[in-house]
């Protein structure tokens, strides 16, 4: 004799109370390009067209707006140097370094899980191992 299917109960979804300094992070983060300017900026201070060269299709008036993001919120500081003509960098603060664990461990994620078309998996495995 068969035994009969027991009835699977779905409940409602749960309302999702999210710490608002997570949400905040996210939210600051998860802005298009802002991961590679901070990636970018791991290895020191760069001038804003050292950053518009490695961040490919990133263009002035983007740059300029997460610069400027990053700079209100602390993450980045921007440092005139009064040469002729004036030398504008841009480099992490404290707050900014302290992101380095989290670029690492997207760069370790991507490793691993992100295929890159025309890659084969193999070939991505291999490059994490690296």
């Amino acid at each position: 004799m068969a035994t009969r299917p027991t009835e699977v109960t779905l409940s409602p979804p749960a309302t999702v109370h999210s710490c608002p300094r997570y949400e905040r992070a996210a939210q600051l983060l998860g802005k298009r390009w802002t991961g590679l300017l901070l990636d970018a900026l791991m290895s020191g201070p760069r001038r804003f067209c050292e950053l518009t060269a490695l961040v490919e299709g990133l263009s002035d008036r983007v740059l300029s707006d997460r610069l400027r993001e990053l700079e209100l919120e602390g993450v980045v500081q921007r440092v005139v140097y009064p040469n002729i003509p004036v030398r504008v960098e841009y480099q992490l603060t404290e707050k900014g370094y302290a992101l380095k664990p989290v670029i690492d461990a997207i760069h370790t994620w991507a490793n691993n899980w992100v295929t890159i078309s025309g890659q084969s998996e193999t070939t991505s495995a291999t490059d994490a191992n690296e």
